[in-house]
């Protein structure tokens, strides 16, 4: 599958499940979707992805871009209507990935970075998502947050 099909179908599954597109303030970042939504284990969640279509992606271009969108993330919540958990995916869709960006992306974590960003990666040659694994330990529930997310949107 090519980066265009595969972003045709993150659309269809972001109308599917009810996120919305994001007009104004995503820093570059293009396109942005949106949802809240309650969530029995994390409470009330606000999230936002965006896809990313570049075939020379190198890791540190994807934790940049991680860190980056957390900026995006904590000024599109920051609206002080209640308690929010701000979750953010960014996904980068390339073909054949090198292994380097996967682990970049895997190693990205929340308890290190102190950030709600999962840097995800998909594999558009073997049509496999790369997303981080749920913990056996405390505070595994943004991680089951995040799976079902991404099995949800980016998940083909």
């Amino acid at each position: 599958m090519d980066q265009t099909q595969y972003r045709d179908l993150v659309v269809r599954n972001r109308r599917e499940h009810g996120f919305d597109v994001v007009d104004e303030s995503t820093g570059g970042f293009d396109p942005v979707w949106e949802i809240r939504e309650d969530d029995p284990s994390v409470g009330e969640v606000a999230v936002l992805a965006t896809l990313i279509e570049d075939a020379a992606l190198a890791p540190g271009d994807l934790t940049a871009a991680a860190d980056k969108f957390r900026d995006v993330l904590v000024e599109r919540v920051d609206d002080h209507r209640g308690p929010v958990t701000p979750l953010g995916y960014v996904t980068a869709a390339v073909p054949d990935p090198d292994p380097a960006l996967v682990e970049a992306a895997r190693s990205y974590t929340v308890a290190r970075r102190r950030t709600n960003v999962f840097p995800l990666v998909y594999d558009c040659d073997a049509e496999t998502l790369h997303r981080h694994e749920v913990p056996r330990l405390k505070g595994r529930g943004i991680y089951r947050r995040q799976a079902t997310d991404a099995d949800r949107l980016f998940d083909i």
